[in-house]
């Protein structure tokens, strides 16, 4: 049972940590190249973020939701 163990603790350190050690070693040769994943990850963010707000904004313009206080008994 202590050798299942450790073999997942292997495959963790070894195989599935891989990338994560590559982006360590990176690092120290160049900041910009360790998080060039980070950077494009912030840019598709902020291009579905725009793309929402847009719909909404379009949603909105096109007067079909019910605004009227009698909605919702509460209000």
């Amino acid at each position: 049972m202590k050798d299942f163990f450790y073999a997942i603790a292997d495959l963790f350190v070894n195989v599935l940590f891989a990338p994560f050690d590559a982006l360590r070693a990176l690092e120290l040769e160049s900041w910009w190249s360790a998080n060039f994943l980070s950077w494009i990850f912030i840019v598709i963010g902020l291009v579905a973020f725009t793309y929402w707000m847009l719909q909404l904004k379009k949603h909105s313009a096109n007067g079909e939701e019910d605004k009227s206080i009698t909605s919702h008994s509460y209000l």
